[in-house]
């Protein structure tokens, strides 16, 4: 199954709660989600945090899941996503800013996904240069995994790798989406002061990207298919 993340950002002159709650009540209900081929559908909303920057890139992510590339591409055919939710999108988002990552989901800590905890951080990576692209799923499915799984508090936990298509005729602009679940803010800050997040903080410093590392505080905002695909 393809897990499909895409990051937006408001448009010009639209606060973030308001593109937040506009994504949330209005095109997410209205339009993404009548589309047929979507099986499961959620709206990630950022969380702020202290330090953050005034405008951070993305305000938000949200993720689809779809069977395989021939759903996908029949979605993207459908008068529900050209008359509904790609005409909609130029009313709230900056599309110029958008990115979307097309994933295979390797669940590490696979959690409780139908009724567990709905606050996560996502850090979006990008392998170090020079690393080969096998090189750095090995690690990252591996040793990197292994720490992450040492991190208090943590309750869930998938390694997002963007899929081979993306390497078609060039590089991706991101390599994988980690996700890691907590019971709720308070739990994350807690859990990201401790040796063992700064120790999976230290590890990625060695394989990927630090300029292009990313890491944002999300809070889940499921449209359907919680506890599995409708």
């Amino acid at each position: 199954m393809i897990h499909q993340i895409i990051l937006a950002h408001p448009k010009p002159g639209l606060s973030e709660p308001e593109f937040q709650r506009y994504w949330v009540e209005e095109h997410a209900v209205r339009y993404a989600a009548r589309i047929p081929q979507i099986r499961r559908y959620c709206v990630d909303t950022r969380v702020p945090r202290p330090g953050d920057p005034a405008d951070p890139l993305w305000s938000g992510a949200a993720e689809i899941w779809l069977t395989d590339e021939q759903e996908q591409l029949a979605s993207l055919q459908t008068p529900e996503f050209l008359d509904g939710a790609r005409l909609d999108e130029p009313r709230w988002a900056a599309f110029w800013r958008t990115v979307v990552l097309d994933t295979d989901a390797h669940a590490v800590v696979p959690g409780t996904p139908g009724d567990g905890p709905t606050t996560k951080a996502m850090i979006l990576v990008k392998r170090r240069e020079g690393l080969p692209l096998r090189e750095f799923r090995e690690h990252s499915l591996g040793e990197h995994a292994a720490l992450a799984t040492k991190v208090p508090g943590l309750r869930r936990y998938l390694q997002n790798h963007v899929r081979d298509a993306a390497y078609g005729v060039g590089e991706a602009v991101l390599d994988a989406a980690y996700q890691l679940w907590f019971d709720d803010v308070v739990a994350f800050e807690a859990a990201a002061r401790t040796p063992e997040y700064q120790d999976l903080l230290a590890d990625l410093d060695g394989f990927t990207e630090p300029r292009y590392r990313h890491t944002l505080l999300l809070r889940e905002n499921w449209i359907f298919g919680r506890g599995g695909p409708r």
